[in-house]
């Protein structure tokens, strides 16, 4: 009897304390991705929702030209005439075929670079919009780090071409990402099957590389992508998907297989998927603190875990904070004054602290582990002073 309530007693005590955690980490860890580094952002909040050595230098190959491509729709006209030299033609790698003296729309140029990966179109662009390559390396990185926010990005060209300082992160990589997507003409490309190409030497159709964006291999939402290769940087993949309103980007670099790549991609949106979801909180809406009132002056687009219970609390700088059950802060926002004398759009209210259910139930939450340990100890304290008991008796019969 008394082995088998230990039993029960240890069984009881490591579902409490390890079940919960084990649940909370498993699907990561499950996921075993082969990619040295990884990450799946949420588009919209450019939230990370898994990254795998996010942050440390690693070569891009041609994901290189998702940057040269929302640079020079952002910064060239483009139905401007662009006369490919012969340093474009004779680049190696993937090409258009560009010929040396050939005229090209600077949108053609962006088409051959994103969807058939050209080498030469790239060149021809980075000639077109700064004069020379390295030129326009320094522009790009400059736009890179003072526009989008880059942090560990440095392009040596505008392809991806082995250069042993043209290096980036996956998460730079998923920033660069997530600001092109705002653009229509980069998405409009980035999610082109195929497309007629017909050049002063090459007349075909050009077909993206990417197999999820082309549904050589299925999934549903993908929206855009872009695809490389160079020896030192092994396969690295860019892949933008979309369900219902959420919108996700991942990135995958220096897998030493393709196959990798791709399945590293559908475990990275699979996981966003199936444990992430978008809200709002719409424009115009009001919450106070104390006596003064504050407004949400856009959309308040936020995501977040499907099973977070999340409450609104204010503070008295106007901050907005969306806290999940466990009182870990999801997000936050500030807020602007509302000026009494002007009408309000929209309104909601929101008190200062969390109302008392909410209190009550993280108090709960939080005290579950503690209240089971304690159980544990009086089990213990039992056993001990009922052996104790039993030794005392046995004295008394021979």
């Amino acid at each position: 009897m008394k082995e088998v309530a230990w039993t029960i007693m240890i069984i009881v005590i490591m579902n409490v304390v390890l079940v919960p955690i084990a649940h909370a980490d498993s699907r990561e860890e499950s996921m075993q991705i082969e990619s040295d580094s990884a990450i799946v952002m949420d588009a919209s909040t450019g939230k990370v929702l898994y990254e795998k050595h996010a942050k440390e230098p690693m070569y891009p190959a041609s994901l290189t030209k998702i940057a040269t491509a929302i640079y020079a729709i952002e910064n060239g006209k483009l139905d401007e005439v662009v006369t490919v030299s012969s340093n474009a033609r004779k680049v190696d790698g993937t090409t258009v075929f560009l010929e040396k003296g050939e005229q090209v729309t600077l949108k053609k140029l962006i088409q051959g670079l994103l969807i058939n990966s050209g080498n030469d179109a790239g060149v021809a662009i980075a000639e077109h919009l700064s004069g020379n390559v390295k030129t326009f390396a320094k522009d790009l990185n400059t736009y890179l780090t003072e526009v989008i926010g880059t942090k560990q990005t440095n392009f040596e060209n505008p392809h991806g071409l082995f250069n042993e300082d043209h290096v980036t992160t996956a998460e730079d990589l998923a920033k660069i990402t997530q600001y092109a997507m705002n653009n229509d003409v980069f998405m409009d490309i980035f999610s082109t099957k195929e497309l007629e190409w017909n050049g002063k030497t090459w007349d075909t159709t050009i077909q993206t590389h990417h197999k999820l964006v082309k549904e050589e291999i299925p999934y549903k939402g993908v929206t855009g992508g872009k695809n490389g290769f160079v020896a030192q940087s092994g396969f690295t993949l860019a892949t933008t998907a979309e369900r219902d309103d959420l919108k996700l980007i991942t990135v995958t670099l220096k897998s030493d297989v393709v196959e990798d790549s791709y399945n590293d991609t559908i475990k990275l949106l699979d996981y966003g998927f199936e444990n992430f979801t978008t809200s709002s909180i719409p424009k115009g809406t009001t919450f106070t603190f104390g006596e003064q009132e504050y407004a949400a002056t856009e959309e308040l687009v936020y995501t977040h875990a499907h099973k977070d219970k999340l409450e609104e609390e204010m503070d008295a700088d106007g901050i907005l904070k969306l806290v999940n059950e466990n009182g870990e802060i999801v997000n936050k926002f500030q807020l602007d004054e509302v000026n009494r004398d002007k009408p309000v759009v929209a309104s909601k209210s929101s008190s200062n602290q969390p109302d008392i259910a909410s209190i009550m139930e993280r108090f709960f939450s939080s005290t579950y582990l503690y209240l089971a340990f304690f159980i544990g100890v009086l089990m213990i304290f039992y056993f001990q002073v009922r052996k104790l008991r039993l030794k005392r008796r046995d004295k008394y019969f021979y």
